[in-house]
């Protein structure tokens, strides 16, 4: 995808989100954080247009909203002109709006305890930065400076992270005289220790696959995989950005954390977000660029937690089937049904480009390209699928 060169995760950040994704089969979830007045309501209303209450002083947004938002995808619309369906199904992202944090927030300052709580319930984090000056609107410390309101928020979290740790490594040497095999989990849990209290996220450090496995129960808020998105000025939009020191000084920290960055005015991003079919093609024209920050975004975030689509295409539905990348034949037939998965016989594959290509699927199988593939088959991105099956 468009932002896989920018896209680089910390080990952990991609085993977490993977064994998750697994174990709940459910919708990603981002979390938008950032302290105060930053525009994350304003970015998330855009992102769903789902109206969240935006205003310029702090903590206008107390409880987090909840909001889905399609993954752009082009190959949809190439399909729906083939097939004429009656539905149309894109992949989705759940986003959620999570309330400005502040100094203190891990002790409990400005609601803090809450909201940490509802970073920890996402699978991700969209990281909202402001990188612009405007003496109208607020900013929560009296001045612009990107990496201290990064220090802000990151240091909340690692100092939430300490104390899970400590209290994991306290119980698992309770444990310790009677079941000398946690003894390696306090030995990780004490490395881990060690780089959080040193200021470093927990993301920082590389793991071993049986460290990983150790790990997967334990909440941390700085494992996360992270997005930072630089709110920058209408004037930036569709520019050369290296000029404003604001957005340097923050991928400067992305790149250092092996993050993804990218840049967006939430402002605009509101605008476009009430326009439809021409009127935004002709606006985007207008400002220089081809698609919105906001669907770059959202397929940003597709590529941070690893996910991948394939298709299914005809008369009745196109539509688009989020798996993690690597995931094999049964398991992505199990996202329709879980019958599909139980009585897998097998799957018929085509790659979308030679669907186009040959115009339907009859004569994509008159040539040979129709594949029949088996269980050890991995799925691979824009795959249009038939499963077959059989219970």
């Amino acid at each position: 995808m468009l932002y896989n060169k920018f896209i680089k995760f910390s080990q952990i950040g991609v085993e977490y989100i993977f064994r998750h994704y697994e174990r709940t089969k459910n919708i990603m979830k981002l979390g938008i954080v950032g302290l105060p007045n930053v525009g994350k309501s304003t970015l998330f209303n855009a992102i769903t247009q789902a109206g969240a209450e935006s205003a310029n002083y702090p903590f206008c947004t107390i409880d987090p909203n909840v909001g889905i938002a399609p993954v752009p995808d082009k190959r949809l619309d190439v399909l729906a002109e083939m097939y004429h369906p009656k539905k149309y199904t894109p992949a989705v992202i759940e986003f959620v709006d999570i309330a400005g944090l502040v100094k203190g927030a891990s002790k409990g300052e400005g609601l803090g305890n809450k909201f940490l709580s509802h970073i920890r319930e996402v699978d991700a984090v969209v990281h909202v930065v402001r990188c612009f000056d405007d003496d109208d609107i607020i900013h929560v410390n009296g001045v612009v400076n990107p990496a201290d309101d990064v220090a802000t928020i990151n240091l909340e979290l690692i100092y939430s992270d300490i104390e899970i740790v400590e209290r994991r490594i306290d119980r698992a040497k309770k444990i310790l005289k009677g079941d000398k095999s946690v003894q390696k989990e306090i030995d990780l849990l004490e490395k881990v220790l060690e780089v959080l209290n040193n200021g470093k996220k927990a993301n920082t450090i590389d793991y071993t696959p049986e460290e990983l496995e150790i790990l997967r129960d334990v909440p941390l808020l700085s494992a996360k995989p992270v997005i930072y998105v630089a709110n920058v000025n209408e004037d930036s939009v569709g520019s050369d950005l290296s000029d404003n020191k604001y957005y340097m000084a923050l991928k400067a920290i992305a790149d250092e954390e092996r993050s993804g960055i990218i840049h967006i005015c939430a402002g605009l991003e509101a605008e476009i977000s009430e326009l439809e079919g021409e009127e935004k093609k002709a606006f985007l024209a207008e400002l220089g660029i081809e698609q919105s920050g906001l669907d770059n975004l959202v397929s940003a975030c597709y590529d941070l937690l690893g996910l991948i689509s394939f298709l299914t295409a005809g008369p009745e539905e196109v539509r688009a089937w989020t798996i993690t990348r690597g995931t094999k034949a049964p398991q992505a037939a199990g996202k329709i049904h879980t019958d599909f998965e139980r009585g897998f016989i097998r799957a018929e594959v085509i790659s979308f480009d030679d669907l186009v290509a040959c115009g339907s699927t009859a004569a994509a199988k008159e040539k040979g390209l129709m594949r029949s593939e088996g269980k050890e088959y991995v799925m691979q991105d824009g795959d249009v699928v038939l499963f077959r099956f059989n219970v």
